[in-house]
């Protein structure tokens, strides 16, 4: 346990910064699961939809740093690729 007033504090910061990170992964895969259910009961229209939110969620929680610029990249690629497939 901290005894500095300012490493107290920093821990507290920490625990919220951690819930607000947490929140928003949860959010993104959230996001994913909602396109691959939309895209499993082959609901194109609604895949798309769900796509483009999925991408734009995805785009936000690496711009904040939750997530590395590649392993949002990765998750883009493979969703796209996934919606490619069942538009063909």
């Amino acid at each position: 346990m901290a005894n500095i007033k300012s490493a107290k504090k920093r821990i507290e910061i920490a625990k919220a910064n951690t819930l607000r990170n947490k929140a928003n992964k949860s959010r993104m895969k959230t996001a994913i699961k909602k396109f691959e259910m939309t895209l499993a009961n082959g609901d194109t229209e609604n895949a798309r939809r769900a796509y483009t939110e999925a991408i734009s969620i995805i785009d936000k929680t690496a711009s904040k740093g939750i997530i590395h610029k590649n392993k949002a990249a990765r998750h883009k690629a493979a969703l796209a690729f996934k919606l490619n497939a069942v538009s063909k």
